[in-house]
């Protein structure tokens, strides 16, 4: 039960157009922004098969392995919302240039790091570099392309890359892995980004500034909670649940979401449109966006050590035992804009979110424990979960609308990167408990079907009938 990136945009089937038709645009921007934004997922799927490497070299404990995952994911989902603030106020092109310039920086620290603290701290400068571009690459991507036919079929290829992108990148990473080792799925950033740098300063054109209030007070609230979050669950079973750091950490994140609920109630400068969380079903949408990468992710995570450290596949050899799990999700996502055209986008998210439901059940009551008794399972929920998202996504910018359009997709993708961050740290809590592999798995699939099953729950009550209309391409 993998996916492939929690940010990943919504499969878009080109539309076919009887219209004038217009002249063949360049494919320049696109291959320019994609640049960064595929050298931004690699490195959330590719690190996992680089664990056991790293584990080996510094003799790190599994806590550490951890923080490696959830170090990126942490101030990239902390810092989304504030990304999104800085590219409006000082231009998505500036911020874009930046944002790349320390991804690619931060990933010369990862390549040359000496010990596990200092690859953790630079993969953390790695997800604020990533927030920082990540966000603008998609306003870059629409600016340049004036014409609506065009932006649609440019959204569509766009799509189709970071697909693909994520379903290879494990056997990528495998592949650099076995012949150059676990510094390579870094080092190679650096090349790549700097072309990347190099082609979006002369071929991107600056996107106009918006004036907006950055309300830094509440962005630095949501990072120490998210931080102090994250902190109990991985090193709670290190220094015990009832110690002192973790006591402190507990306090810390009731604070400040104390804090930054009460600010965001009151303040003249929300972080979102208050008006957002009035309306029916946003809540619901982000809720379950949070869940499907809560399954998604814990599962990836546990499954990529598994199969290095109970099956002693090479990196390589797991990659390519990944490769099946991560196409069928794709292949969820191209096949969920025909689901919702037919179905309508509320019934394929119930749909999608049903058979991972179930898949994951059927996966823990028989006990799979091994690679060839878990695979059908496992790739039969990636297809339910990657026709789900789509529709998820879509669901959430036709509750928003388009007054609220930008502030809806840096909610939602904040959410989604969240639940990834507390679903690997979770797992790393039920690694540390469970010493037995077939146990663990069994746990990890149960986990993923109670998050899913809860996603299904909050759709069918949440959700209202519009979200049975007609499908809505999501950028």
């Amino acid at each position: 039960m993998t996916t492939s990136c929690p940010s990943m945009p919504a499969y878009v089937a080109p539309s076919v157009d009887s219209s004038p038709s217009v002249a063949a645009p360049s494919l320049l921007p696109l291959a320019t922004l994609a640049i960064g934004f595929v050298m931004a997922m690699l490195d959330v799927t590719v690190v996992n098969v680089a664990l056991p490497g790293i584990a080996r070299q510094f003799h790190t404990p599994l806590s550490a392995l951890v923080w490696i995952v959830d170090g990126y994911t942490l101030t990239f989902a902390a810092l989304l919302l504030l990304a999104g603030a800085l590219a409006d106020r000082f231009g998505a092109k500036r911020v874009y240039l930046a944002g790349l310039a320390i991804f690619t920086a931060a990933s010369l620290l990862c390549g040359v790091s000496v010990s596990a603290d200092m690859l953790i701290a630079a993969r953390l400068v790695q997800g604020f570099g990533a927030a920082l571009f990540m966000p603008s690459s998609l306003s870059l991507l629409t600016h340049a392309y004036k014409d609506d036919r065009v932006r649609a079929r440019m959204l569509a290829h766009w799509s189709v890359i970071v697909s693909i992108a994520g379903a290879s990148g494990p056997l990528v990473g495998g592949m650099l892995i076995d012949n150059f080792g676990w510094r390579s799925v870094f080092l190679i950033n650096l090349p790549v980004g700097l072309v990347g740098l190099w082609l979006a300063r002369v071929n991107i054109a600056s996107a106009a500034r918006h004036a907006r209030e950055l309300s830094p007070v509440s962005h630095v609230l949501g990072v120490l909670f998210l931080s102090a979050v994250s902190y109990a669950l991985i090193e709670g079973n290190v220094y015990g649940w009832t110690s002192r750091p973790i006591l402190i950490a507990a306090v810390v994140a009731v604070a400040s979401a104390v804090l930054l609920v009460t600010r965001e109630r009151s303040h003249p400068h929300p972080v979102l449109p208050r008006s957002l969380y009035r309306l029916r079903g946003f809540g619901a949408s982000n809720a379950i966006g949070f869940l499907i990468n809560f399954g998604a992710y814990a599962q990836f995570f546990l499954i990529s050590l598994y199969l290095q450290q109970a099956q002693k596949a090479s990196a390589m050899g797991a990659g390519l035992l990944l490769l099946p799990m991560m196409c069928v999700f794709a292949c969820g996502s191209f096949l969920s804009a025909r689901i919702s055209a037919r179905l309508g986008l509320k019934a394929t998210l119930v749909a999608g979110l049903s058979v991972g439901t179930a898949m994951g059940a059927l996966a823990a009551f028989s006990g799979a424990s091994t690679y060839g008794s878990f695979i059908v399972f496992v790739a039969l929920c990636n297809l339910g979960i990657g026709a789900a998202v789509p529709a998820m996504t879509a669901l959430t910018m036709q509750i928003a609308g388009h007054a609220y359009a930008n502030s809806a997709a840096a909610a939602l993708n904040a959410n989604r990167q969240s639940g990834a961050l507390v679903g690997v740290a979770v797992m790393g809590m039920l690694i540390h408990g469970l010493t037995d592999w077939p146990q663990r798995l069994v746990a990890a699939f149960a986990i993923g079907a109670v998050g899913y099953g809860l996603g299904v729950l909050l759709a069918w009550r949440r959700l209202g009938t519009k979200g049975q209309a007609a499908a809505v391409p999501a950028a």
